[in-house]
């Protein structure tokens, strides 16, 4: 264990190094895993040797930051951790060579990992894979990235509505009430990587957005990040209907689980359909993710592989994709 103190005695720059509620400081404890605590004009961090050596350096130059200019964003954190990791012999790098996503989410798998690069180099991205591989969280995160560099003007978040097998005009409540589980976890997902108020901020104005797939008929989306979460869930009408959506400076994220297909068996799924139409067109990306690029509960392969194995059992009814 290996202690520092930075001396900062100003309260003012003491709130602008922090950041609002503390977000400067969570960000580095995420990346860097220190403890970071602030008492009497001093900033104490302790944890790992390497770790430690590098938070103060990103402290400081931080500081000199705000001393310099009155005010800190989190894209200026991001920056300087960034840059901060070749100055010191600091946190071991990460086991294969991935993309960084930010400085607190990067790729964990080789499959994550052409995922990522396939979102930065494509504008339609069509991706595949069991649960727990990452499609919807890394897609979420390089979309809040992406707004953080002003590359789009909005985050679009869509889902259909089609898993309990019940139309929305007859679920009870409003709107709001209606849509809520079925949008939920990509609510979830940003809520992982965006402060509650920024949230309910981008929401009020319409930075971000949260859909389900039926209200996306006539639109345009201009200068948007959009993404399609549970696309195995959609008819080939509906696939073709949003991906002609598709405007000026968008990017379209297409992901779903096509072993988890909740429609009518005579029904053919429209991302599976899209990834066989579309293949071969300069724009749009195909990737598949596997068993191996699962990232949740050690369980979570275990139990995709169970069912894996069941499926090819003999006598079970096979459905049309």
């Amino acid at each position: 264990m290996s202690e520092a103190t930075l001396s900062v005695t100003e309260p003012r720059l003491v709130l602008a190094l922090f950041g609002a509620r503390d977000q400067h400081l969570r960000m580095i404890r995420g990346v860097l895993g220190v403890s970071i605590t602030h008492r009497n004009g001093e900033i104490h961090v302790s944890g790992e040797e390497q770790a430690v050596a590098q938070a103060t350096v990103v402290l400081e130059e931080l500081r000199h930051l705000v001393e310099r200019h009155g005010s800190a964003s989190p894209e200026d954190v991001e920056r300087i951790l960034a840059r901060s990791s070749g100055s010191v012999a600091a946190v071991p790098a990460p086991a294969i060579d991935v993309p960084v996503v930010s400085p607190q989410i990067r790729p964990r798998t080789d499959g994550q990992s052409r995922y990522v690069e396939a979102i930065r180099r494509s504008e339609l991205i069509l991706a595949t894979g069991p649960a727990g591989t990452g499609k919807t969280y890394l897609a979420v995160a390089m979309a809040v990235e992406a707004l953080k560099r002003r590359d789009i003007r909005r985050i679009v978040l869509v889902r259909p509505a089609v898993e309990a097998g019940e139309s929305l005009g007859f679920l009870p409540g409003d709107l709001q009430t209606k849509i809520n589980p079925y949008l939920r976890p990509l609510l979830d997902a940003l809520h992982e990587m965006m402060d509650y108020e920024l949230i309910k901020s981008h929401m009020e104005r319409d930075v971000v957005e949260v859909v389900p797939l039926a209200y996306m008929r006539g639109r345009t989306m201009n200068g948007c990040f959009v993404i399609l979460d549970e696309a195995q869930n959609t008819s080939v009408s509906q696939m073709k209907m949003f991906l002609t959506r598709m405007g000026e400076r968008s990017k379209l994220v297409v992901s779903g689980d096509i072993t988890q297909i909740d429609l009518p068996a005579s029904m053919r799924s429209g991302l599976v359909d899209a990834i066989t139409r579309l293949k071969g067109i300069p724009g749009i990306a195909t990737v598949e993710l596997h068993e191996s690029d699962i990232v949740r509960h050690p369980l979570v392969q275990k139990i995709v592989r169970a069912y894996e194995e069941q499926k090819e059992q003999p006598g079970k009814r096979k459905r049309r994709r």
